[in-house]
């Protein structure tokens, strides 16, 4: 390349597009543009292109991608990339597009015939170097750790990792210079260049230290003991060959691609046309909005650099004064929408003080106002309990609305002050959850994944581990460029993914219908929290121990000494060397397995597991309720206050924790007494709700089989239903037995149960299993139509839907390897239904609660486990609450068969489950 001038101190950014081909391709979920085909892939890459340019600011910049067909290793090695796979069909079909975005987006592509990316990518490095620039590399490629230098850094934007000199030595252990000679002996899978057998990163590195180059590791070979000593001693002939096909080429000719990096290189703005044809054409809303408003605003194509047209200045404020504050309440009480947000000292809102309070009525501004915050530098700061007052009659207004990140918890805080928090129009979360159930939902991957935003951490504003601070001990230029950020960032989170959700009229009734209230209904019943008999807990616990002891010796005797009962290498020595039990299954690394499955296998044959799994079942009883709960009392409210995460399951189904109420075992005698514990306050009756076999009830609705909604409409037995179907006896002649069956059968196919599964759960033979479920197959033809329907749906979307329009994802329905594959397709077939139990349910808590509200009585919602509905009733309502409690429930939706809800009344959980 002819010799550039005046680019001293200028930055290259290169991304290696092969890189993130596949890695976008993976880690996106099975997207589908306006006509069926993939786009996942684009996505993926053009989200990271976006954020690339907004995070590194460069003057030049390339994306390189590996051309088709051979290179020049293959010359030298034929066998070179022998094993790696084609392809897949889904990718390659969105290439060419990628190529097109890469260009509209501003970025000059290099692809060069026989020559791999990285050759291309370390040529450019070594000009770019020699001409006085500085260079970032994004790759997810280790190879191209050997380009790192003073003025060479390497960055991966999908782990958000940084390699200068220092963290390539912290990752691989050597530097720079020496990764040809460490990969030359680890060898590379991927690309089929074998090292020396057995060399893994800790020994290349050994040596390395050791010898300080691969020629000295050479000139010691036979120095080295041992079995890999041996394997490097069969690998010198081949090592010169190994260290040639890993050491990038530096020195390529790109005569014909490049004049110069000043000339052919330089960093373009986005081509805003081209862009607004490509988001079109391949469905992609949110960015095309984002075109539009640019063009509204700026009008024809301008040279305003890409990332100014989707990022914002920012103008935050601290809120310090008086006129400060009124200016505030201004806006917010003449915005349309306002995004607000709480800075605590607490992650548990029921003991959480407020610090301060950030807002935001417009992208780019903001303003934190500092209410507690101490220290001897603390500054100078509005009252807290006078700003609250003042704040209140908006926070209490339902006609002004609001819009957070997990507004849940804000309610919550606000409520330790007396305040009701109204108005919540819109979540975040919420939206998220709603779009993508199956991604990451905090702030900051929302910012990253949807803005190209990389936010403010808090460990960024307040420190680690044992060296964090309090958010009342941030200093407050920190603190409030972090709060009010927050809050600008979740207002323009909102603008972009609220739109995605209004055009879809099932995801806007699932968001606005569903989850935003149930939001509301989980934070009344987190308030009220649950009544424990903690003495009643604390006598189980000893129980519990004395019992513990008891196993223990037990165990002790027959393994013939004592050992160490949480040990599986101990329990592996004792059941496989000792005691010479049959080894069930193999850990990953060839060791015989003494996981749960395998215990329980033995245990129908052996006493010694059978007494490991009631001692593992007791350990886990006592430490994670009878000793805990009895500690998570709050002092104020006596009561235990658990949080339902909203935002977890893929499903829609609500995760109780902290603690965890909806994994007390019901199938054991120490686990109904734990729901014991759970008691009525004196006048009251736990009243408890759950609905009969829904899942099944949701299979014959969505299937439309007509035996399922025929047994389900005649209230029959369906377990005897079934029986009588498969065996060809009447219902009268269904045995015990036969009715076990058919109760795995039915709720194991919808779970995706295979024939080795039924077989492996009935113990019988893997042909009568096969038999069993044929003969459900012929007698329900429309659940096996539904089940290949759905396969078949799932494949060509990317997801299923619930009977309400949830979307669940299924990432993996297309890509991963077979039993990943497979997997999904078995949470295809039961999805919908656990989808649409969760739906269900949220929708009957949202129905109960309203008539509560309504009615104005003194009954409280406390606990809801997945089909089931806790509450504390006053005697005088127990009658009414009895009779409505089921017609609210069975009331909320009308399906093929009818739904059923059964409901019991007791002093404690146990007696009214």
């Amino acid at each position: 390349m002819p010799e550039e001038r005046s680019l001293e101190g200028k930055t290259l950014l290169l991304v290696d597009g092969s890189s993130y081909l596949y890695r976008a391709y993976h880690a996106m979920p099975d997207l589908r543009g306006p006509e069926g085909g993939p786009t996942g892939a684009l996505y993926g890459m053009i989200n990271m292109l976006r954020r690339m340019r907004k995070e590194v600011t460069a003057e030049y910049s390339a994306c390189v991608f590996d051309a088709k067909g051979k290179t020049f290793r293959d010359d030298w090695y034929p066998e070179y990339k022998a094993n790696r796979p084609s392809m897949p069909e889904d990718l390659a079909r969105q290439i060419e597009p990628i190529h097109v975005a890469v260009r509209a987006l501003g970025w000059p592509l290099l692809m060069i015939d026989r020559v791999e990316a990285d050759d291309v990518i370390g040529t450019l490095c070594t000009e770019a170097e020699k001409l006085g620039m500085n260079v970032v590399v994004s790759t997810g490629d280790k190879d191209l750790a050997q380009l790192v230098s003073n003025r060479v850094t390497l960055v991966n934007t999908m782990t958000n990792e940084t390699l200068d000199r220092d963290g390539v030595v912290a990752k691989f252990g050597v530097p720079p210079e020496r990764i040809i000679d460490y990969l030359s002996l680890i060898g590379d899978t991927v690309d089929n260049v074998p090292g020396v057998e057995k060399c893994g990163p800790k020994t290349a590195v050994k040596w390395l230290t050791q010898y300080e180059s691969l020629d000295g590791i050479v000139e010691h070979a036979s120095e080295i003991k041992g079995a890999v000593g041996d394997n490097l001693r069969r690998a010198l002939d081949f090592l010169p060959m190994a260290r040639k096909l890993v050491t990038v080429e530096r020195h390529c000719d790109l005569t014909g691609h490049i004049v110069s990096i000043e000339e052919s290189l330089p960093s373009l703005p986005e081509s805003r046309e081209e862009l607004r044809d490509l988001f079109t054409r391949h469905g992609f809303k949110t960015w095309l909005r984002e075109v539009e408003i640019a063009d509204a605003v700026e009008g024809p194509e301008t040279d305003v650099p890409p990332a100014l047209s989707v990022d914002h200045e920012r103008h935050y404020e601290t809120v310090q004064t008086w006129e400060q504050l009124d200016a505030w309440l201004d806006k917010i009480n003449a915005a349309e929408l306002t995004s607000f947000d709480s800075e605590t000292t607490s992650l548990d809102p029921m003991v959480a003080q407020i610090v301060g309070l950030s807002l935001s009525v417009e992208a780019g501004r903001a303003a934190y106002l500092p209410l507690a915050h101490r220290g001897p530098d603390a500054p100078v700061q509005l009252p807290r309990d006078e700003v609250l007052a003042k704040l209140k009659p908006w926070l209490e207004s339902a006609d002004h609305k609001k819009v957070g990140q997990h507004l849940k918890y804000d309610e919550q805080v606000l409520a330790n002050y007396g305040i009701e928090m109204r108005g919540v129009e819109h979540d975040t979360l919420l939206e998220s959850y709603v779009l993508e159930s199956h991604r990451t939902h905090d702030m900051d991957s929302l910012a990253l994944r949807h803005l190209g935003v990389k936010t403010i951490k808090y460990e960024e504003v307040a420190g680690k581990g044992a060296q964090q601070i309090g958010f009342d001990e941030v200093a407050l230029d920190k603190a409030a460029e972090y709060a009010a950020e927050d809050a600008d960032i979740t207002l323009r989170l909102h603008q972009a993914l609220y739109p995605q959700i209004a055009v879809e009229k099932s995801l806007d009734h699932v968001y606005r219908e569903i989850e935003v209230p149930t939001s509301r209904v989980l934070r009344k019943m987190e308030r009220t929290g649950v009544l424990i008999d903690a003495e009643k807990l604390r006598q189980q616990s000893s129980e519990i121990a004395t019992r513990l002891i008891e196993l223990e010796g037990n165990a002790y005797e027959l393994a013939g000494g004592e050992f160490n009962l949480g040990s599986p290498k101990q329990i592996g020595q004792i059941f496989f060397e000792k005691l010479e039990l049959p080894v069930i299954k193999k850990t990953p690394s060839g060791a015989p397995s003494t996981d749960e499955e395998v215990l329980q296998k033995l245990a129908e044959d052996y006493p010694l597991p059978k007494i490991l799994l009631e001692h593992r079942g007791l350990s886990k009883l006592k430490s994670t309720y009878t000793d805990k709960l009895p500690r998570m009392v709050n002092s104020q409210t006596g009561r235990v206050h658990t949080n339902y995460a909203q935002a977890v399951a893929v499903t829609g189904r609500l995760a109780s924790n902290d603690p965890n109420l909806q994994n007390i075992p019901v199938r054991t005698g120490e686990g109904r007494r734990i729901r014991e514990a759970f008691i009525a306050p004196p006048g009251h009756k736990l009243v408890s709700a759950d609905y009969s076999q829904i899942e099944l009830r949701i299979m014959a609705h969505i299937s439309g089989d007509e035996s399922l909604m025929r047994a389900f409409s005649q209230g029959e037995d369906i377990h005897r239903a079934t029986a009588s179907e498969i065996f060809n006896v009447t219902p009268l002649e269904v045995s015990s037995d036969q009715r076990r069956v058919a109760k795995v059968i039915n709720f194991g196919l919808i779970y995706g149960m295979s024939a080795f599964g039924l077989a492996s759960n009935l113990g019988i033979t893997r042909d009568a299993a096969k038999m069993y479920i044929d003969r459900y197959f012929a007698r329900y033809p429309g659940v096996a139509r539904y089940m290949d329907e759905t396969r078949l749906s799932a494949k060509a979307k990317g997801y299923v839907e619930t009977v309400f329009g949830r979307r669940l994802w299924l990432p993996e329905i297309n890509g991963g390897n077979g039993p990943r594959r497979q997997a999904a397709e078995r949470a295809a077939i039961n999805a919908p239904m656990q989808g649409t139990a969760a739906d269900l349910i949220k929708m009957s808590m949202i129905a109960v609660q309203n008539w509560i509200e309504d009615s104005k009585i003194g009954t409280r919602m406390i606990m809801q486990v997945h089909d089931e509905l806790i509450l504390e009733v006053p005697d005088a309502e127990l009658s009414e609450v009895r009779k409505r409690l089921p017609e609210l429930m069975c009331g909320v939706a009308a399906l093929k068969v009818p739904l059923v809800a059964e409901v019991g009344a007791g002093l404690n959980w146990e007696e009214a489950h």
